[in-house]
């Protein structure tokens, strides 16, 4: 570990929503090996308290410019300013545009494309020479975003073994409700199976616009009693001790921290094969993995492992080994803190390079 670096992470936002808990989870981990850490943006009422009380700042930030001012009023503090999504990319880039000594800037890339656009200027052109580093959450972000990057996994923390004998009949979706998310597939999905006449039911945890339109559709499949729509929960863990299986339909995730965290409870996972959810679970159970959009397929497999107990327990053990090894939050700070390293190095040469006397 290099010690005592000082790392201030920014993000556009007043949300909770994954990219947030991924700096939440990070930022606390960081400070816990010693890093001097804080946080630019993100929900103030579900950031604050728990970056407090690991030692790690706060600043809130619901537009660019705030992340631009935050950036250039702390950056004296700070060796690395790690910016997450195109808006705190921006912010960060131009808050310290006229400082000649900054520090390194390390972009996080969450999502399998590249930056937008600015009117007919590619945002790209308007940041890139200034970003030293670029981060991957998964190999098919890194293929997407036409930069070089390295890819550092999204980790979790270690969850203690739960009891086998604490699951129930419950098949979970963990998802904003949006149509990018393909929850209908999941519901479809579901009453395809017959899982409900033989006991099992539905759990789907999260809140957004399709909502109404889900409740609508698993009445239609006659699913309605056996289907719970339990919003937006912050006890996500407690749920995945006592589930069953979880479902992951989306068609395409850029990696999906919900699997991670299913994985690190050793609950049994039926996900769509592709992206970020192929990078966990290839080489495992067959069964934990459908083709996207495929609601036969994806039918089929939890039915086949809702009726065998001990396959499912053999598939939660062989994820949480995964997991472990895998998809820590110690590999991911170690992973992003050589990044941060390797940018620091760079960048110290480029400002001996400009200084140096002709």
């Amino acid at each position: 570990m290099t010690a005592g670096m000082r790392i201030l992470h920014a993000i556009r936002s007043d949300e909770f929503s994954g990219v947030e808990q991924f700096v939440r989870r990070l930022a606390i981990e960081q400070a816990s090996v010693g890093h001097q850490v804080h946080v630019i943006g993100g929900d103030p009422a579900l950031m604050r308290a728990p970056l407090n009380a690991r030692g790690v700042g706060f600043t809130p930030a619901t537009r660019t410019l705030e992340v631009s001012r935050a950036v250039r009023r702390l950056h004296r503090h700070v060796d690395v300013v790690n910016t997450h999504m195109t808006a705190a990319d921006v912010g960060a880039v131009f808050g310290l545009s006229a400082v000649r000594s900054r520090p390194a800037i390390v972009a996080t890339r969450h999502f399998a494309q590249p930056r937008g656009r600015v009117g007919r200027v590619p945002i790209d052109a308007l940041v890139r020479q200034r970003i030293d580093a670029e981060i991957s959450v998964s190999k098919a972000v890194a293929a997407a975003i036409g930069v070089d990057s390295t890819v550092v996994h999204p980790g979790v923390e270690p969850r203690p073994q739960s009891s086998p004998a604490l699951r129930t009949r419950a098949v979970l979706i963990a998802q904003r409700l949006q149509p990018e998310k393909a929850t209908s597939h999941g519901i479809r999905a579901f009453a395809e199976s017959g899982l409900a006449q033989r006991g099992w039911f539905l759990n789907v945890a999260g809140e957004g616009a399709e909502r109404e339109s889900l409740e609508a559709l698993a009445r239609q499949l006659g699913i309605g009693d056996a289907t719970r729509f339990i919003g937006f929960r912050t006890d996500l863990p407690s749920l995945m001790e006592s589930a069953g299986v979880l479902l992951a339909p989306c068609p395409f995730e850029h990696f999906g921290l919900t699997v991670v965290e299913a994985m690190a409870s050793a609950l049994p996972i039926v996900a769509a094969d592709a992206a970020g959810h192929r990078e966990m679970l290839s080489g495992l159970d067959p069964r934990a993995l459908f083709t996207p959009g495929d609601v036969s397929a994806a039918a089929g497999q939890m039915s086949s492992l809702a009726a065998d107990e001990p396959g499912r327990a053999a598939l939660g053990r062989a994820e949480r080994e995964r997991q472990n090894q895998d998809f820590s939050l110690s590999a991911q700070a170690n992973g992003t803190e050589k990044v941060y390293s390797a940018a620091l190095a760079r960048r110290r040469s480029a400002t001996q390079t400009f200084e140096a006397p002709e």
